[in-house]
């Protein structure tokens, strides 16, 4: 089953019912403390440049813009640049948001921080995540920052992993989520079945698993230095089993 997902899974995968399910999923307090660790942890100042890939629906896009700071978002999904542009306007905030693929976006180092957010980076395989590494290099001056959250290291998923069903609800959503390993392609295969009334919707992504060394190794050869690893945003250090780990890095400075 799970090598029926094609590679391009992510292009028709963030439509309106899972978009709904995960703008409801976080709640304000939780944006808020995570752009409190990203303005913290990347040293940013009143009015950084900053590049936020995938934006999503813009949880921290707009959260980041109203501090001050000059954000530009892309998203894969256009229902959800949609979604974040209505949000800015309503919010009188200024926001550059565009439907691109993460790997195509601004190359001309001016983003004085990257933040890739949402376990996003797990999306690709190992070619097509040196691809987004090296994009992310390209478009973060040097010295800038970069945060990386990525919930499928090979830290976090292994250990412990069993498999089997979770149900969770947010935003008027339903959703079962089924979960495999799959040794061969080391990667997290999950199934979700999202409902809203009589709707319904079955979906299938892949989650390449990495380990923290292979990310530093990916993350050195696009660039990228002087890592450090945390499992909250309450700044507390990265160990073997958290299921979160924040990675932030900067651009190498020649």
């Amino acid at each position: 089953m799970s090598d029926s997902i094609p590679s391009d899974w992510y292009l028709h995968f963030f439509t309106e019912l899972p978009n709904e399910f995960w703008r409801g999923a976080m709640p304000a307090e939780a944006t808020e403390a995570e752009v409190d660790f990203i303005e913290r942890q990347l040293r940013l100042t009143p009015g950084s440049r900053i590049l936020d890939v995938p934006c999503g629906s813009g949880r921290h896009a707009l959260a980041l813009a109203t501090r001050g700071h000059r954000v530009t978002g892309v998203d894969i999904s256009a229902e959800a640049i949609a979604h974040a542009r209505h949000a800015a306007a309503d919010a009188g905030l200024s926001v550059d948001l565009s439907v691109a693929d993460m790997r195509d976006i601004p190359a001309d180092g001016r983003f004085d921080a990257a933040v890739c957010l949402g376990n996003s980076f797990g999306y690709f395989d190992l070619a097509d995540t040196r691809e987004v590494a090296a994009a992310l290099a390209a478009s973060v001056r040097p010295g800038g920052g970069l945060l990386i959250d990525f919930g499928a290291t090979a830290e976090s998923v292994l250990p412990s992993f069993t498999g089997g069903q979770e149900t969770m609800a947010a935003g008027g959503v339903s959703v079962l989520a089924s979960r495999e390993y799959e040794v061969a392609a080391s990667r997290l295969v999950t199934t979700y079945e999202f409902s809203r009334g009589a709707e319904r919707l079955r979906l299938r992504a892949p989650y390449y698993v990495y380990t923290n060394a292979h990310l530093a190794a990916l993350l050195t050869e696009a660039g990228f230095t002087d890592f450090e690893r945390f499992s909250s945003v309450d700044d507390r250090p990265f160990a073997v089993g958290d299921r979160r780990l924040l990675l932030t890095a900067r651009r190498a400075t020649p």
